[in-house]
């Protein structure tokens, strides 16, 4: 019997210790969700979820920002617009992102796939996107995924 009560109570610590764990680890992931995206990690896709600590995916921008920025500020700026369940955004954002820390570009990203009513204003149909925009209108766009010489001929042409 005293085998079984200490068996008992060594399975409700583990379950009451693994309960703590993910509790901590759900808060943490609240956290960053609303830092990036302004919203707990529940009203975020799963797949986004995934991504909040993924250093390459630390610059994320909302649409009132990138519209303040973009469309009415008329700052120039580089975009990228990304779908955090998209392969081949998934291949181009961790050759992105240090290239432009390299080349001191800063690089807002858009998850297209959170903020889905903002794809038309952009005219984002497909992606990854690279685009340019000065004085409110965009200069460029690269579309899809492109060789590594091909972005950084594209920010060293912007910069």
């Amino acid at each position: 019997m005293k085998k079984l009560v200490i068996f008992l109570a060594v399975i409700v610590v583990l379950f009451g210790g693994m309960y703590a764990i993910n509790r901590a680890t759900n808060g943490e992931k609240d956290e960053k969700a609303k830092e990036l995206y302004g919203v707990p990690a529940s009203q975020l896709n799963p797949v986004t979820v995934k991504l909040l600590d993924d250093p390459n995916y630390q610059s994320i921008i909302r649409p009132a920002e990138l519209e303040k920025k973009v469309l009415q500020e008329k700052q120039p700026s580089f975009v990228y617009f990304f779908a955090s369940d998209c392969p081949h955004c998934a291949r181009m954002t961790p050759i992105l992102s240090p290239m432009a820390k390299e080349l001191n570009v800063e690089l807002p990203q858009f998850n297209v796939l959170e903020y889905k009513a903002d794809r038309a204003k952009y005219k984002i149909v497909e992606w990854p996107v690279l685009a340019y925009y000065k004085d409110g209108k965009e200069v460029e766009r690269l579309v899809g995924e492109q060789s590594e010489s091909t972005y950084r001929a594209f920010f060293n042409k912007y910069k």
